[in-house]
């Protein structure tokens, strides 16, 4: 009952075709190894139908994540992110100030030893293009806020392509941040999706506030949500 209650006051948004949750940080999406409790599990025992899962966020990272209640639902949004029609924004903290206050990073993913994504500037071998833009939207006296594009979704390519570029993010020590966060998350945040409603091929953007803390709160106050 407690999961039941938790996962109730995460819902973004729901129809009889589509479910939206805030996933907090540290949360698996689907089961894994560790057999904790995943947000696939609990929205389907809250809406009371097993759900199909349409995309994911790492484990350490928060926000958006959408599901689909019936097949169909699945197959359009899946066409969808195929055809790079769904929109998605993302807020990341991290220490150092990127090169420039926005701009566009393009690198070559590979995969590299211990589930990690390796960043290169020059294609290569098995590697695969990673493209975001990003902004910078908040700073404070230790820390910057970047809000984030994804013009590619490759794995780990937020985390990585910062990394890269020596802007690795909050209490992601996988990445080269100097220490983890208690709850081990990560400062990143899956800030909004858009993506057209299979039924009604209407435009639709979910919103999934930041974490609430002392650093977020700091970093976010005045940001405008997207339209």
């Amino acid at each position: 009952m407690s999961d039941f209650l938790r996962i109730s006051e995460l819902v973004l948004y729901n129809n009889h075709h589509l479910v939206a949750f805030a996933k907090p940080g540290g949360i698996p999406v689907q089961p894994d190894q560790t057999g904790d409790p995943s947000l696939l599990a609990m929205g389907s025992s809250y809406c009371q139908t097993p759900l199909h899962l349409i995309h994911r966020l790492d484990r350490p990272v928060s926000g958006v994540v959408l599901f689909a209640k019936r097949p169909g639902a699945l197959q359009h949004l899946h066409q969808q992110f195929r055809d790079r029609t769904v929109s998605k924004s993302y807020l990341a903290v991290v220490a150092q100030a990127p090169p420039a206050p926005e701009g566009e990073l393009l690198h070559y993913l590979a995969k590299g030893k211990g589930h990690r994504s390796l960043a290169y500037d020059e294609p290569r071998e098995g590697a695969i293009e990673a493209r975001l833009r990003y902004r910078t939207v908040g700073q404070s006296d230790r820390f910057f806020l970047l809000e984030i594009e994804l013009l590619t979704g490759r794995y780990h390519q937020i985390r990585s392509q910062l990394a890269h570029i020596g802007c690795p993010i909050r209490g992601d020590a996988k990445y080269g941040y100097r220490r983890r966060n208690p709850d081990r998350s990560i400062d990143l945040h899956a800030w909004q999706l858009q993506f057209d409603h299979p039924v009604s091929n209407e435009r639709e953007t979910l919103v999934a506030p930041p974490p609430s803390n002392p650093l977020w709160d700091a970093l976010t106050e005045g940001l405008v949500n997207p339209e």
